[in-house]
């Protein structure tokens, strides 16, 4: 059975506030804490890189295993990590799974990362 983390619901606007401007409270942190720790593993941060500038806005597997020197399970496993963070969606073609980043999960990271441009830059 996979788990799936719940993402934000972003249609009422951005789910936190930049840093820079509010401190996140603990719900957000809560919501927001798995997604930076699936990120903290730079294969599994390669992978999302590589899924989301894929042509066509979606990856096969079949073409992410061969750009890394670890085994086609060690990659199940860190897609898996990234689909339960909310960061990634996939569906089974065949024999093969494509995936796709989760936009309103990239957006929330991005929000409340962003650092207003300092004045007089």
């Amino acid at each position: 059975m996979s788990k799936q983390l719940v993402v934000l619901d972003t249609s009422t606007g951005a789910c936190c506030e930049p840093l820079a401007e509010a401190a996140l409270d603990a719900g957000q942190a809560e919501t927001l804490a798995p997604m930076f720790k699936a990120l903290g593993d730079p294969i599994r941060l390669r992978l999302l890189s590589m899924i989301t500038s894929a042509q066509g806005g979606e990856a096969c597997v079949c073409d992410l295993t061969p750009q890394f020197d670890v085994s086609g399970p060690t990659i199940s496993h860190h897609l898996r990590v990234l689909r339960e963070a909310g960061l990634i969606e996939g569906d089974r073609r065949g024999t093969w799974v494509w995936y796709r980043p989760m936009p309103a999960a990239m957006q929330a990271l991005a929000a409340v990362l962003a650092v207003p441009a300092a004045a007089g830059t």
